[in-house]
């Protein structure tokens, strides 16, 4: 059975959903992603552009409240936030049993700059996610296979 994953950030806007796509890509074999934010905005069109540069498309993606998840009650493995440092404190905190995880990733929505500067800084932030996933999922399918 899939363990699920939950990826929470601000707006639920970039980061939290181009996490959930890498999972889903990378090992969706062993791994059902999904991603809410604490104050759901609307899907950032530079994520959106940075994903599909490399063949993912996140723009059919809905936006959602962690309450909203929350209230469902769905169960998470794991509850991994990705908001950067600077609002950590605004991260929420998912309740339930599952192993929590903080990633720090910059905000693409606070890059500044024309829309090329930002979205090449988008890009950047989307390949440190991607990379950050690899290096997780070869970890966690690592300790599943001996364990």
């Amino acid at each position: 059975m899939k363990q699920k994953v939950l990826f929470i950030c601000v707006h639920n806007s970039a980061r939290s959903q181009m996490a959930e796509a890498f999972l889903d890509e990378i090992c969706g074999d062993q791994f059902e992603a999904h991603s809410a934010g604490l104050e759901p905005g609307t899907l950032n069109p530079l994520a959106v552009e940075a994903m599909r540069e490399i063949g993912i498309d996140i723009s059919q993606k809905q936006t959602q409240s962690v309450f909203d998840v929350f209230k469902s009650g769905e169960l998470f493995s794991y509850v991994i936030t990705v908001c950067a440092e600077s609002n950590a404190e605004r991260c929420p905190i998912f309740p339930g049993m599952a192993k929590r995880l903080h990633w720090s990733f910059p905000d693409p929505a606070a890059l500044i700059g024309t829309r090329e500067e930002r979205l090449a800084g988008t890009r950047k932030i989307r390949d440190e996610i991607r990379a950050r996933i690899e290096i997780w999922c070869d970890e966690v399918c690592a300790i599943e296979t001996v364990g």
